[in-house]
């Protein structure tokens, strides 16, 4: 796959968002509930990053596409563990608003990058 700025970026913020991610989830309270969210959250949102990375090892045009697509599957899950954090845990941290919108904004990147693969964009 063709290497350009956009991409490196997309790794790159993937990256800085699992670990901004991390540090948000090692403050949580440890109750339960709270530990049980964050560890799904964990999976989901480190899992965007990696499958970022794993696209541009991809071999095709399809694989990168499926790569992308379970990206974008994992951002869209890692919206939901947030927004349940936020709203089930009554957390309002900054650090977990910024999450919320940057899991916004991967996901929209992802879904437009996904559609111009297609073709349908």
């Amino acid at each position: 796959m063709q290497k350009n700025k956009p991409i490196v970026n997309l790794k790159s913020r993937s990256y800085q968002y699992a670990i901004k991610l991390i540090k948000v989830l090692d403050s949580l309270p440890k109750d339960l509930s709270a530990v049980v969210i964050a560890k799904q959250l964990l999976r989901s949102a480190t899992s965007i990053g990696a499958n970022i990375v794993e696209a541009h090892a991809a071999s095709s045009r399809r694989d990168f596409t499926n790569f992308y697509t379970h990206s974008l599957k994992s951002a869209n899950e890692s919206l939901y563990w947030l927004n349940l954090l936020k709203d089930a845990k009554n957390i309002n941290l900054p650090q977990l608003d910024f999450l919320i919108q940057e899991t916004r904004e991967l996901s929209n990147i992802l879904a437009s990058s996904i559609l111009t693969l297609k073709g349908k964009h």
